[in-house]
């Protein structure tokens, strides 16, 4: 596994890279050295064709319990812009390959916000989940407010970021926060198993799929479904699309080239 101090990178044989922040003294806080170096990470595996799923973790204990509040104590408005702390997160955003948070223990703040960028959350038991920047006099900054309003609605989303609760993994999944709920042991293991699967599938349509439903759930439904049946149609024009119909006819497994 290749290792920086804060962030470990696997890239296993099936297309499947595990991404494991590495701050157990600081329970994961997400300061700017790691924001930084996760940030890179996933620009180099948004490019690399070995890669087609990704896993991102906190190990076993913790997920992220938020950004490094030390970072707060003396910054001004100037240099807290100056940072554009947002270029960090948008690499993560415009990775083309599906992202699963392994989520076990605290997920807050920052690390919420984290797990929310992802395309499936997959959540232990003991996971909390919560937004708790009221308490600190300050607001979510990296997308709590948004994210949390287009995954759970206006009032749960209120709830949330005015209250500064924290909620279970049973309570988040009912929410519509998270995408499934398994026993903590299992919770990166099971992660590991579905990006398993999902890299096993043809990486192009894959790929599409993760661009259609992000785009569509900003557009009008007419707009969305013009953009779904665009994508549909050039997905006949891969050779992937003929080696899965045909692989189906002939009851063997495809093999998917990405092409």
């Amino acid at each position: 596994m290749e290792n920086t101090q804060i962030l470990k990178l696997d890239i296993q044989n099936n297309g499947v890279a595990i991404v494991e922040i590495h701050r157990p003294e600081a329970r994961n806080a997400l300061n700017l050295e790691l924001r930084q170096a996760l940030s890179e990470t996933f620009q180099e595996l948004s490019t690399n064709d070995a890669v087609r799923s990704i896993v991102i973790t906190g190990g076993d204990k913790v997920f992220a319990a938020g950004a490094d509040i030390k970072d707060f104590t003396t910054a001004t408005t100037s240099q807290m812009y100056l940072r554009h702390t947002e270029q960090y997160w948008q690499s993560i955003v415009d990775c083309p390959k599906p992202i699963i948070a392994a989520v076990n223990g605290y997920a807050l703040g920052g690390g919420c916000e984290l797990a929310m960028h992802a395309d499936i959350i997959v959540a232990g038991k003991s996971a909390k989940f919560g937004q708790p920047e009221v308490k600190l006099g300050l607001m979510p900054g990296a997308g709590g407010t948004q994210r949390l309003l287009r995954a759970i609605g206006k009032f749960q989303t209120m709830l949330l970021v005015l209250s500064g609760k924290f909620i279970g993994a049973e309570e988040a999944n009912r929410m519509g926060l998270v995408s499934e709920v398994v026993e903590d042991e299992n919770t990166i293991s099971h992660a590991l198993e579905l990006a398993a699967t999902i890299a096993s599938f043809s990486p192009i349509a894959v790929q599409q799929i993760k661009e259609v439903t992000n785009l569509g759930q900003d557009l009008s439904l007419q707009g969305a479904l013009a953009l779904e049946r665009k994508a549909f149609q050039i997905l006949f024009d891969t050779k992937d699309q003929k080696e899965g119909v045909n692989a189906f006819f002939e009851k063997r497994s495809p093999n998917y080239t990405g092409k």
